[in-house]
């Protein structure tokens, strides 16, 4: 299917009367957290039935947003002095137009394929903008959005309230509070630092000349995404079959997260005395006493861990606790600890590097990416909520992505990409409480 791209601009921001004078260029130093996280994009994909919101408002409201969010509208750079930082300099963001000859049902697959890439710009290719758009319009007058911005400048809390406002500024409604930057006042170490964790094995690793990052060779040939989707009900009998005779219940997202661990490890087959860990984010903005608004990376990670014999052999409850207690672990303490460690200069001097790599494959471990507390479908540009949104195709083993369901009831579609050997496997075990 052929997609023609019409045109591509920049779309800067756009200041109102009241914003006079013109705002100069600021450099927004990167910070301890943005230095550690992933160097990727994130993309994902939006629909919106018709009738679809004209490209006019919706360019309108992104000038509007932009003049707030001057992050995503500058670029990753240096500041004069040489400090890495991103250059609020007002370049603006790279809008693509494109259309096809084609129904967006023949091209909207229920999980993400190869295909969902040409709903992108080429992510490939060199770009020197944070963030890049294009609005892709169907025969039957639907419209998909293909959203992409650069991982290093915000995190998924960020970004989701930046697409929020997006949104408001395109119906003319206020957008809300205004972002809040990283300043060379924030996260400081203590006056005695205490390094309480293990941050060089976590946070970091030490890098050897036989390591293999990134991505390398075919693997993805090998790699179908699956999508599964939990039912509330589903969810809610898991739930309760994961927390029985406990005080409180666990959680949704650690109640789907533990099915998911068990059900993949399953899946792949691996021998008992194995151990497999997940990766998952944890959201430092409360647990630093910084504001919702904070514009920028503020993550760490749990890793919860066990043996695959432990994981299929011991109940859904010991998997959910394990997930618990260890994301528990990554509290207000463990946040500080990592500051004090960060702010050493130890990771430079010993030659560390951030763990938070892209990788073909993640067996027998598991990454996972939670949006079910972002409101992605509230990017309502006027005509209403995206009919559907997904992350863009993402070929990596074991990389799992958990979003709110379209049917919005409380339902819950993860995408699990995996080994096409394991997919039958996983289908099998995928809807089973066992």
């Amino acid at each position: 299917m052929e997609i023609k791209v019409l045109s591509s601009k920049l779309v800067k921001p756009a200041y109102s009367a009241g914003d006079a004078p013109m705002p100069a260029t600021e450099y927004i130093p990167l910070s301890i957290f943005d230095r550690v996280t992933f160097e990727m994009q994130m993309a994902i994909i939006y629909a919106y039935a018709p009738p679809a919101p004209s490209t006019a408002s919706i360019e309108k409201g992104l000038a509007t947003v932009l003049a707030q969010y001057r992050g995503f509208a500058g670029q990753l750079g240096e500041s004069p002095d040489g400090t890495p930082s991103v250059i609020l300099n007002d370049r603006g963001a790279r809008l693509f137009e494109a259309s096809v000859d084609a129904d967006l049902v023949d091209m909207a697959p229920s999980k993400p394929t190869p295909e969902l890439l040409k709903l992108h710009p080429d992510l490939e290719a060199e770009h020197r903008e944070v963030v890049l758009l294009q609005l892709t319009r169907f025969r039957c007058g639907s419209l998909a959005v293909g959203f992409t911005s650069n991982h290093v400048v915000a995190d998924g809390h960020a970004t989701s309230n930046f697409l929020v406002a997006w949104g408001r500024a395109t119906r003319g409604l206020p957008m809300g509070l205004p972002p809040v930057h990283h300043h060379k006042e924030l996260f400081k170490p203590r006056s005695s630092p205490r390094v309480e964790h293990d941050h060089r094995n976590r946070e970091y690793y030490l890098p050897s000349p036989t390591d293999v990052v990134g991505h390398h060779g075919d693997a993805a040939d090998n790699i179908v995404i699956h999508k599964a989707q939990f039912t509330k009900d589903f969810i809610a009998g898991l739930r309760a079959k994961a927390s029985e005779g406990r005080g409180r219940p666990f959680s949704r997202f650690e109640t789907i997260l533990a099915h998911l661990w068990r059900t993949m490890t399953r899946a792949r087959d691996l021998s008992p005395e194995e151990t497999s860990k997940i990766r998952l984010s944890v959201d430092g903005r409360h647990r630093l006493g910084q504001p919702a608004e904070y514009f920028g990376n503020m993550v760490l990670w749990a890793f919860p861990r066990a043996t695959v014999g432990d994981l299929l052999n011991r109940p859904l409850k010991h998997a959910a606790q394990v997930i618990h207690d260890e994301v528990a672990r990554v509290d207000a303490a463990y946040f500080q600890s990592f500051v004090d460690f960060a702010s050493s200069g130890a990771a430079e001097k010993e030659g560390l590097a951030r763990s938070a790599v892209c990788k073909d494959a993640h067996c027998p471990d598991v990454e996972v990416d939670s949006w079910l507390t972002f409101p992605f479908y509230e990017l309502d540009f006027g005509t209403g909520s995206p009919s559907y949104f997904m992350p863009a195709f993402f070929p990596t083993e074991g990389m799992l992505f958990l979003a709110p369901s379209n049917l919005g009831d409380g339902s819950v579609d993860a995408f699990v990409p995996l080994f096409q050997e394991n997919l039958q496997a996983f289908k099998e075990c995928c809807y089973s409480m066992e």
